[in-house]
């Protein structure tokens, strides 16, 4: 990483690398990229301590473990509860992504639910919270993508 705090030519492709294979060992990421074991773990680790990578996690099939139904809810809070609702969402364990967002709405959630009546039961409880305004909730037909990365800056 430049001192400027760009990525070089190796680090993107170690980044990248690492985009295709969250797993992948030192040496995988030093044949990825053709570069001594000792070189790709000294730039992962300095790509670490930037903040640049970071939070290895595995990707969930929600599917496979029971959750069939994908809601997207989008909510009117009044002025003062944004805090209250966006923390109470997050308790809930079903929200796997809750944005703050400008336009006609206040928030958006994106929840995994094993049911309908799951699903029914967490958008009346969101309804009933003292700050939530409005809220509007859309069942996912079908996805599309998720979880998809966005380009690296030298990919675009």
């Amino acid at each position: 990483m430049d001192t400027d705090g760009t990525l070089d030519d190796l680090d993107e492709r170690l980044v990248a690398a690492l985009r295709a294979d969250g797993r992948a060992s030192a040496s995988d990421l030093a044949r990825a990229t053709d570069v001594a074991t000792s070189t790709a773990t000294r730039r992962l680790r300095r790509l670490e301590e930037a903040g640049v990578v970071g939070g290895y996690r595995p990707t969930v099939d929600y599917e496979a473990l029971g959750y069939d139904v994908t809601a997207v809810f989008r909510l009117d809070i009044d002025g003062d509860g944004l805090a209250d609702v966006v923390d109470d969402l997050r308790e809930t364990g079903h929200m796997v992504g809750v944005y703050e967002v400008t336009g006609n709405d206040d928030v958006v959630a994106i929840g995994k639910f094993a049911s309908t009546e799951e699903l029914n039961a967490r958008l009346r409880a969101v309804q009933d919270h003292d700050h939530v305004r409005s809220v509007t909730g859309n069942v996912v037909r079908d996805v599309v993508t998720e979880d998809d990365m966005p380009p690296l800056p030298a990919e675009e």
